[in-house]
């Protein structure tokens, strides 16, 4: 029994041991000068690739914002910057395995979520609403009986069955790979409404072709994002979340809102609040 215990204790101290060092990652980017952003290809406007093949988005141009300050505080000449693509399925095992230094989506902190990774300070506010199109009911009581898409493996596809479920609307939920896949179907008619975030709705709204979609004004969850990083590298997380309060105290932070969001999209009152919250003292 006593060394069944001992044995245990042993293995769990080196497994803490194992990931400690797998957790340096200023000190492993030093040596290798590479620094390796996480992203998603289709969770537009946070994270996507464009049509010229490149990673853009609010979430990837606030990691290139901490790539350089990893240059700086590291005092080296340049990092080699690699984007690797992740999925909603393999995220979180992509930051915990070390393939990538950050996860630059648009990543929603749940409690968890965090026993498998640590998150930055907030980096944007936003909540689950239904794209419509103008047949459409004015509201999710009269999609019973009708199709509702949404995302999933998403905690927005949870929050759908779970507002489904409280206001007893027999819809029926139908989830697909990516959000143009269902603006695709939204505009076929195939679905009668497509379930997501409401900045992804109106990005959609801007590139889709129907001028008759609109946007519920309903918010039906609150969604608070974050960019994920290894559990235990207080280091590495003091840099992020410096580099995140600085561009919140500083005018380039609205740059970076518009050049995602575009030059008509204005922030919220939620995301004005969180950027004064967040812009804490040096």
């Amino acid at each position: 029994m006593i060394g069944r215990l001992v044995g245990s204790a042993l293995a769990a101290v080196v497994m803490v041991g194992a990931a400690a060092v797998q957790a340096q990652t200023l000190e492993r980017v030093k040596s290798t000068g590479t620094f390796t952003i996480g992203y998603r290809e289709d969770a537009a406007p946070y994270s996507y690739k464009n049509t010229l093949g490149e990673p853009a988005g609010y979430s990837v141009e606030l990691c290139r914002a901490i790539a350089t300050n990893v240059k700086d505080a590291l005092g080296l000449a340049d990092i080699k910057v690699v984007y690797q693509t992740v999925t909603t399925e393999d995220r979180f095992k992509a930051v915990q395995d070390g393939r990538i230094d950050i996860l630059c989506g648009a990543t929603t902190v749940t409690l968890s979520r965090r026993a498998l990774v640590d998150f930055s300070l907030f980096t944007f506010i936003d909540g689950a609403s239904v794209l419509l199109r103008a047949d459409s009911p004015p509201d999710l009581q009269g999609l019973a009986g009708k199709k509702i898409g949404v995302r999933g493996g998403t905690t927005t596809e949870q929050a759908l069955r779970n507002t489904l479920k409280q206001d007893n609307i027999a819809a029926e939920v139908v989830t697909v790979e990516n959000h143009q896949d269902g603006l695709q179907r939204l505009e076929k008619g195939q679905i009668g409404a497509y379930f997501a975030d409401r900045a992804i709705l109106l990005f959609l709204i801007a590139q889709s072709h129907d001028k008759d979609l609109r946007v519920s004004e309903r918010f039906f969850t609150f969604e608070p994002y974050a960019l994920a990083l290894r559990q235990g590298d207080t280091a590495f997380r003091l840099l992020v979340d410096r580099t995140l309060s600085a561009l919140y105290r500083s005018p380039r932070i609205h740059e970076i809102f518009i050049h995602a969001f575009g030059t008509n999209a204005k922030e919220s009152d939620l995301l004005k609040a969180l950027y004064i919250i967040n812009g804490l003292p040096r």
